[in-house]
């Protein structure tokens, strides 16, 4: 249907948006506008406001914003025509007629609509008389209540050949339509035609203004061909346009303020009705296809699917991840809830564990989490090749996301999540590997023992505050500042970048975004990356090396350097930046082995942790990178092990 700019201007010349805003926002007039709660997100201070002189309405605390046709598509889920009809509707405008093959469109539909309304009808009666006792026996045995028998308006098609044509045609329809309303099959053979749906528990199939479209019947004979059965495509019914359901839970959602949920079959979505969770809806027994996606993302930003909890479910919320991921949007994603093994959520219901399931559905997993998952569980990981194919495989996978926004914060999260899951794990004493914690981007920490957390938590000097930057600081960006300026490098030594541990907050930050924006771009030239990293939290520790004077007059670093000068500057700096992580590592497990025998000892230990960050200050002679070489290094930390030594039996001789 097609509305001219004409009919929408006097449409919202005669509707207030104020008037249809306040049923679902509580406004509060100040000034010339209303001010109220946000209805897109919880808030506790007004920031949403509607202005009738502008005919319009602004989110200031989500950016939201648009005339009254709109809020009504984004509040209640409505298409644009719904909700363009539902206001001409309350202003008395009439709506505009449609052209002639238009109408005839129309009126075929119409016919259609009231044939399926009139099938609905008799399968209702045929379930309350003796021919239904079959039906009616099931879905009390489902624990179907009386009152969501009438709410979905549940039927029995009876199991003779003709019982719905002979009824129908009694009630004046032709044959075509009844063929064309897909609930008789006209035999190509030319024989006479008969009921599509016998047998059958019948389920109707709801579309725009609660007409119905179409049925889904499951089969009470055991031996049935098909335990269920749809309607066929039909100008009503496009099987992936339709979520079973969806009229209602839109409207509840939009009133709750709640996810949709996304269940596996029509039974799954009443019993849940029946226990309260009235946002269920159901694809028609195929995977959810891009437009029942889109109809999902109009009502809710992230519907909850919730699957059976099998192997037949999880490979259905697989092929959900796969049909979604190309389609994320910013803030448009889905998540998952997996039930326990073998129950969907008609089984946890009717064996009284509805609280157990709203659990389940109150704290999904996000799709990255479950895509990781599904990555990294799929194959063994315990060679260089077999991780090297997870990150190609994550990086094809990441590419198909047409979002660039997305996209690049995909590759942000699967770079730290490889390097957070594939790092080398230091272990305690005993040998267990310590816990894996992220906090933002900030690399975690691995400790040996409580005395050696205590050890590195313990506030510096203002000396050592000084003089920590130059050495180490510098060192970790060398490393990033040689991929930024050289991204062939992070392609040739992929590996070697993912796996590494700078230790600094910042520094860490900047290699994720690297990595990640390379892991969504393998393409990106030095240029392009050095751009978008411009744009990330990451900006201002990327401006301060790439000011860094000091780094810059290495030769290796320059952007004009030949790939292998780069390759080999950078091997050196790595292995400098390995062997001074190892020496603080040893030096500290050695100072927190000092720390219980005294104050003196913990004092020796800070003492040698100082001089040993130090160490780029001393007059050792240094490397061509500017840095004591690995000699120098292990003499160091042999002298600063022989004092905290000494300290400690001198402490024990005292006493």
């Amino acid at each position: 249907m097609r509305f001219t700019p004409e009919f929408l201007d006097e449409l919202r010349a005669r509707v207030r948006v104020s008037d249809v805003v306040g049923r679902t926002v509580k406004l509060q007039k100040r000034g010339n506008a209303y001010w109220g709660l946000s209805p897109f997100k919880k808030e506790k201070t007004p920031s949403f406001s509607v202005d009738d002189n502008r005919q319009s309405y602004h989110c200031f605390s989500t950016g939201q914003h648009g005339d009254v046709i709109k809020f009504l598509m984004e509040t209640k889920g409505l298409t644009f025509p719904e909700a363009v009809e539902q206001l001409a509707l309350e202003a008395g405008l009439e709506i505009p007629k449609a052209s002639p093959h238009e109408a005839e469109g129309a009126a075929q539909k119409q016919g259609l609509i009231e044939a399926c309304e009139q099938a609905t009808v008799f399968f209702q009666s045929m379930l309350r008389r003796s021919q239904g006792r079959q039906g009616a026996d099931y879905l009390k045995g489902r624990g179907v209540a009386e009152g969501l028998i009438e709410q979905f308006r549940l039927g029995y098609a009876p199991g003779d050949r003709t019982a719905l044509k002979d009824y129908l045609i009694n009630k004046g329809f032709l044959e075509a339509t009844l063929v064309d309303a897909g609930l008789v099959i006209k035999p190509d053979d030319g024989g006479a035609s008969y009921d599509r749906f016998r047998n059958r528990v019948m389920f109707p199939i709801l579309g725009p203004k609660d007409a119905v479209i179409a049925f889904g019947g499951r089969a009470l004979d055991p031996d049935a061909r098909a335990k269920y059965l749809n309607s066929p495509e039909t100008p009503l019914f496009r099987k992936g346009d339709v979520l079973y359901n969806f009229a209602a839970a839109r409207a509840a959602a939009a009133e709750t303020k709640k996810p949709l949920i996304v269940c596996e079959g029509y039974m799954d979505v009443i019993a849940l009705w029946g226990a309260g969770a009235r946002t269920a809806v159901a694809p028609l027994g195929t995977a959810l296809t891009e437009n029942q996606l889109a109809l999902l993302w109009r009502q809710s930003d992230e519907p909850v699917l919730c699957f059976d909890g099998d192997s037949a479910g999880v490979s259905a919320a697989f092929r959900s991840i796969d049909r979604a991921l190309p389609l994320l949007k910013p803030g448009k994603s889905l998540n998952f809830a997996f039930l326990p093994q073998g129950q969907d959520p008609d089984d946890m219901i009717r064996a009284g564990n509805a609280a157990g399931l709203e659990a389940l559905l109150a704290s999904p997993q996000s799709l990255a989490d479950v895509l990781w998952r599904r990555e990294t569980e799929a194959r063994p990981l315990d060679t260089p090749e077999r991780r090297a194919a997870l990150r190609a495989h994550l990086r094809s996978m990441i590419a198909g996301i047409a979002d660039k926004d997305v996209r690049l914060a995909y590759g942000v999260e699967f770079a730290n999540r490889l390097r957070d899951v594939f790092a080398p794990v230091v272990t305690r004493s005993g040998g267990a590997p310590f816990p894996r914690n992220r906090a933002g981007f900030a690399r975690r920490r691995r400790f040996e023992s409580e005395g050696e957390r205590l050890f590195r938590e313990a506030a510096p000097s203002a000396a050592l505050k000084r003089l920590a930057p130059p050495d180490s600081a510098r060192r970790g960006a060398t490393l990033v500042l040689a991929g930024l300026n050289h991204p062939e490098l992070v392609r040739r030594r992929e590996a070697a970048f993912f796996d590494l541990d700078l230790g600094m907050a910042d520094l860490d930050q900047l290699l994720s975004e690297l990595l990640g924006a390379l892991l969504a771009d393998p393409h990106l030239d030095s240029a392009g990356l050095k751009a978008h990293l411009h744009t990330t939290p990451a900006a201002r520790t990327l401006q301060r090396i790439l000011s860094d004077e000091t780094l810059n007059r290495q030769s290796f670093l320059r952007p004009g350097a030949e790939i292998n000068e780069v390759e080999w500057g950078w091997s050196d700096a790595l292995r400098h930046h390995l062997l001074a992580t190892s020496a603080r590592r040893d030096m500290a497990a050695s100072a927190s082995q000092a720390f219980s025998d005294g104050e003196e000892t913990w004092k020796a230990a800070i003492t040698a942790r100082e001089a040993l960050i130090n160490s780029g200050h001393s007059s050792a002679v240094p490397d061509r990178d500017g840095e004591a070489g690995s000699g120098e290094l292990d003499e160091r930390l042999q002298r600063m092990r022989a004092s905290v030594g000494a300290k400690r039996r001198k402490r024990k001789f005292e006493h």
